[in-house]
This record gives structure tokens, sequence and C-alpha cells, in this order.
């Protein structure tokens, strides 16, 4: 997905739908998802009830944690680890608390954009060796 396409989804909205399969995929409670991310069970519940989209910055939370999915597959080669399952291997890491962040976890900051990035450069760090 280009940019565009990317903005155009964000600003009309995802399904809401996509939050549940996106904990599926992750092996963790719809639930949790939502506390991570920072949406309200109360208006994602209806939302899939009466089958509409997310708003945009609702929307926009949901594509980063895909996108961080994304950032550890391409840091993986699926050659040498077929069974290595990115989605879940980041859940495990955003519950896990991390000295670089003063004890929190990662997963709790990703309630925002700029959480997001936070997290997916420290992601890129831990690749190249440079996180401590």
């Amino acid at each position: 997905m280009d940019f565009t396409d990317k903005i155009h989804t964000i600003r009309t909205g995802v399904a809401a739908q996509r939050v549940g399969q996106l904990s599926s995929i992750m092996g963790i409670p719809k639930e949790a998802l939502m506390d991570s991310l920072g949406l309200s069970r109360a208006t994602i519940n209806r939302k899939v009830l009466r089958d509409q989209s997310l708003s945009p910055e609702e929307s926009e939370r949901v594509m980063g944690m895909e996108a961080l999915i994304g950032q550890v597959e391409a840091m993986i080669d699926s050659e040498n680890a077929p069974e290595f399952d990115a989605a879940k291997w980041l859940a495990n890491w955003l519950a896990a608390p991390l000295p670089a962040l003063g004890g929190a976890t990662p997963g709790s900051f990703m309630d925002t954009v700029e959480g997001q990035k936070y997290v997916g450069n420290l992601l890129e760090m831990a690749q190249s060796g440079a996180y401590a």
C-alpha cells in the first residue's frame, strides 16, 4: 500500500471488525488489544454490530499496529525461520517491560501514533544491535 492509499484508508476508516481480526492473529484477547490501542470497548463493539468503520484516529492506531507486525516480518528471514509468527512474537514483546522504557511495556505506548513510531524505532535499534 503506497502512502496515498494509506492516507485514504485512514481517512475513510477501516472496518471495526479488523480489531477482532488483529487480536486473533496476535493471539491476544480483543479487550487487551483495545486497551493497548486506547480504543473504547463500547464504541468498537457498537461499530462491529452496526458494520461501521472506525474513525480516522482509531484506524490510524489499528493500522500502526499492523505496520509494526509488518516491520517484525521484514526483520526476519522467513527462509531460515518459516515457523516464526511475527504477530504473536510482537504481542509478547509488547507485553514485556523494557529497561529502555524505564520498565514500562512497549504496549503502553500503542495508544498514540508517536508512541507507535517510538516503539518501531526500538525494534529497529534491537535489530541493528544498538539497543542496550
